[in-house]
């Protein structure tokens, strides 16, 4: 059997780093709107849990980006009260080869 894998990282805007490496990455920004929905409903998650993201319920605290194809890592974006003190000990380096470099450092800025 395979243990799957997903990489989580610590933010202070979740939703926000989600959209920025789907965008990066070529991933999908996961909908939990119904899960959410459910999770309220049954009175399992109290609706201060709850932000609207894109016109959808979202989880507060958490966002995630998956890979349309299945084969990559699920990326999982949690809310931290504690601002950033020190060097990451997680990032992602994107590999594009030596000729894309630049186009692709000005995409990613241009996504901020």
């Amino acid at each position: 059997m395979t243990t799957g894998i997903q990489l989580a990282f610590d933010a202070s805007d979740p939703h926000a780093l989600a959209r920025f490496w789907a965008e990066a990455l070529g991933y999908d920004v996961e909908d939990h709107s119904e899960l959410v929905g459910q999770l309220v409903a049954a009175g399992h998650m109290p609706e201060s849990d709850v932000i609207q993201i894109d016109g959808h319920a979202a989880f507060r605290e958490v966002a995630t980006a998956r890979d349309p194809g299945g084969t990559r890592p699920r990326l999982f974006f949690q809310l931290v009260p504690e601002p950033k003190t020190a060097k990451n000990r997680c990032h992602l380096d994107l590999q594009v080869g030596a000729d894309k470099a630049q186009a692709e450092a000005e995409r990613l800025v241009g996504l901020g």
